[in-house]
């Protein structure tokens, strides 16, 4: 029997233009004269252009561009990982500061390989971007860091803005479309991070086009709110090649619009749901008012300066 997906073809709503800017070239240039590796990048993400240019935020992946796990939804090279550069925080803090940018995500290829799953780097890679960039809030998304609650607190005494860790599927699919990681494995996590710090908010994401049903989101969705997770993201999954699992099916606009309902009368505090939505989508709007004040006060402290150095204004923060 044929494989009946094997040439889905994708909606018009999932065919995006490329712009090729000069200031997203100017971007590119700069991540690689830093070497640095960006997810935007890796995954292939199709807002790349949007958050880059227009939003003034980006993902920063950390610990090099090859991960120990082979999950079969990403394109992220696996295989034996390089020896951990502790100047790569410098550089993430200097490229940001370069950039300009309000909000920063900074996850990880999973490393498997090192005792804390590389807790400690993101910790520190956190403290040089904001040593640099006050008034940038941060977020971090790492890997599950095998269930280690050691590793998390070294992580969250770095203090982000928010915490996302992905459960990217639901309980039936977890095994099928993770490598390692596990779906109670994360949920623990997630909650773990609100008994270590209850006002840092939480968030997760959740790809559909799998082979899922609507009722196993639904309970996805009461799974990551009983485990108080605060913010969720709903995407599409795209098959970034042939070796790659199969898009089972296309979910159209109105029903990404209706999980974003059903999400946020359930109780989640914000809900980004649809077609092209991936987990750092529109991630600046969800920091806590906690961390908008922070960055509020930063703004107010450099109004009398000759120079600024991010290059969005304190009127256009309060606007937002």
């Amino acid at each position: 029997m044929a494989k009946q997906n094997s040439y889905l073809r994708k909606p018009e709503w999932l065919k995006i233009k490329i712009n090729t800017s000069e200031s997203y070239k100017e971007l590119k240039k700069l991540m690689r004269e830093k070497q640095l590796n960006t997810v935007c990048e890796e995954a292939r993400c199709p807002n790349l252009h949007e958050c880059w240019s227009e939003r003034k935020t980006a993902t920063f992946m950390i610990l090099g561009d090859t991960c120990t796990r082979g999950c079969r939804f990403c394109a992220v090279k696996t295989g034996i990982p390089s020896e951990v550069d502790w100047k790569e925080p410098m550089r993430v803090a200097e490229s940001v500061r370069i950039m300009g940018l309000k909000h920063v995500v900074i996850t990880a290829v999973a490393r498997d390989d090192l005792k804390d799953g590389g807790a400690a780097v993101f910790a520190e890679t956190i403290r040089q971007v904001r040593k640099l960039n006050p008034g940038t809030t941060i977020e971090v998304l790492p890997s599950d860091m095998k269930g280690d609650y050691d590793s998390l607190r070294t992580l969250m005494e770095a203090e982000p803005d928010i915490f996302n860790h992905n459960i990217e599927t639901v309980r039936r699919l977890t095994k099928r479309v993770r490598a390692i990681a596990t779906y109670d494995r994360s949920l623990k996590l997630l909650k773990r991070v609100k008994e270590i710090s209850p006002h840092t908010p939480t968030k997760s994401s959740i790809m559909v086009g799998l082979g899922e049903t609507k009722e196993e989101i639904l309970e996805a969705m009461d799974d990551l709110l009983a485990h108080d997770v605060d913010i969720l993201t709903i995407g599409q999954y795209l098959q970034p090649t042939k070796k790659h699992l199969e898009v089972v099916r296309y979910y159209h606009p109105d029903e990404f619009k209706e999980l974003k309902e059903i999400a946020l009368e359930k109780g989640f505090k914000h809900c980004e749901s649809g077609p092209l939505v991936r987990s750092s989508y529109h991630a600046d709007e969800q920091v806590s008012k906690t961390a908008m004040q922070r960055r509020i006060e930063y703004l107010k402290g450099l109004e009398h300066k000759e120079k600024h150095p991010i290059d969005f204004s304190l009127k256009d923060l309060l606007a937002e």
